[in-house]
């Protein structure tokens, strides 16, 4: 009775598409099935392949995470550059409004 051997599951080193083997080519350098660039399979164990796998999951989640705080960031400074432009508005126009009065001033006390 044969029994098969334990598949491997690793990345491709060049454009990262998950690839899987017999644990027969450990160590052994492959084609990409879809880069088409060599690319070695790793000769851990199972084990390996399956850490590999939850730090990949993992590191998806944690980018998925920084997008988010990412947007809600890029949000706020959104918010708080139109909150500022319309305070600088507002002072333009004071400013205005101050000269306007200054010279009505000046122009009464010279009369």
């Amino acid at each position: 009775m044969q029994t098969s051997s334990p598949d491997i599951v690793f990345a491709c080193a060049h454009c990262s598409t998950s690839l899987v083997v017999d644990a027969a080519a450990a160590g052994m350098t492959l084609d990409c099935q879809k880069c088409g660039k060599p690319t070695t399979v790793p000769a851990g164990s199972i084990d390996a392949a399956a850490d590999n796998a939850v730090r990949i999951s993992d590191l998806q989640h944690q980018l998925k995470e920084n997008a988010s705080q990412r947007t809600e960031i890029t949000s706020y400074i959104n918010q708080l550059s139109i909150q500022l432009h319309r305070w600088q508005l507002r002072l333009q126009s004071l400013n205005e409004r101050q000269e306007k009065l200054e010279a009505e001033l000046a122009g009464l006390s010279r009369g």
